[in-house]
């Protein structure tokens, strides 16, 4: 691999998972370019990719939408192309997730698991997300099901460091559907652990939002609002909007009695990071999006009224 080219990769990769994911933008667009004009097909796809995880990790939700659906829909034509088209079909499904769309989600993430074929990362996203999308549709026994084969695929990969944070987070999603709280507090504290162990910031501040919608179910609310201020401080230090407004949205929904002033700060800067992210979203998913019940409650709190 062209020299260049190589640190061009490791810089977006470095943005995307320990950094500040637009930071990771313009390496990758550039890293993009030369494997195009060095007929790299692999590294085309992977540039691509990663290009899409700091797009939907920053809240770029259009932007990312339009890299990664050419590269899942085409992953069947390109060298090396089923997986990193199933990484994409994964991460597309994440941001429709992310979105309220589970169903959508749902039917990508089945493509998603055909292109993996044998690649066991490839595998665990796609099935991660499946069971991520049966958990937003309150399938229970679906969700169970998909997480004996995500563990399967754990044992002897010390290095995926990834994939158990967000195993966890899955772990603390489940756990909270089927009313085990104290294992949601365990899961999402051991996820904050291991992310902040290799330095993933925005891992921490997901993992963190998590642990404090847990601590809110075991009626831990102040140590809950500390979490959750700790995550919100985290996400918009690296410009996670997505994670920001969920968790000043939450937070402001926990302290709006008891720190009414602070509440409303916190809903009015949830709003403000909606408006942002709605600004990148096609026509129709920006107006589903604000009509969704959750973010016109959000909304509303933050008017104060």
């Amino acid at each position: 691999m062209d020299g260049e080219l190589e640190e061009l990769l490791a810089a977006g990769e470095r943005a995307a998972f320990h950094g500040r994911p637009a930071d990771g933008c313009v390496p990758l667009k550039q890293a993009k370019a030369i494997a195009i004009e060095l007929d790299d097909e692999v590294s085309v796809a992977g540039a691509t990719w990663l290009l899409g995880v700091c797009y939907g990790a920053s809240g770029q939700y259009g932007s990312a939408m339009a890299v990664l659906g050419p590269l899942a829909a085409d992953a069947a034509g390109a060298q090396g192309g089923s997986v990193f088209g199933s990484l994409a079909a994964s991460t597309l499904a994440s941001v429709n997730r992310q979105l309220g769309r589970h169903n959508e989600a749902l039917e990508i993430d089945d493509y998603a698991l055909v292109l993996a074929g044998d690649c066991a990362e490839a595998l665990f996203d796609a099935r991660l997300g499946r069971a991520a999308d049966l958990i937003g549709m309150g399938d229970a026994d679906g969700a169970s099901s998909e997480f004996d084969l995500i563990d399967a695929l754990i044992p002897g990969r010390p290095d995926w460091w990834r994939q158990r944070v967000r195993r966890d987070w899955l772990a603390t999603e489940f756990a909270l559907l089927q009313n085990e709280v104290q294992i949601a507090v365990e899961a999402s504290a051991r996820a904050v652990e291991a992310a902040e162990a290799v330095d993933a910031p925005r891992h921490v501040s997901k993992g963190l939002l998590f642990h404090g919608v847990s601590l809110v179910q075991v009626d831990d609310h102040p140590r809950a609002a500390d979490v959750l201020r700790r995550s919100a401080r985290l996400a918009d230090q690296v410009g996670a909007l997505p994670l920001l407004w969920a968790s000043r949205g939450v937070l402001g929904a926990l302290i709006q009695h008891e720190r009414p002033a602070e509440a409303v700060a916190a809903f009015r800067s949830a709003r403000e990071t909606i408006e942002v992210i709605v600004l990148d979203l096609p026509d129709s998913y920006a107006d589903d999006l604000l009509k969704r019940p959750d973010i016109a409650a959000l909304f509303e709190a933050a008017s104060g009224v």
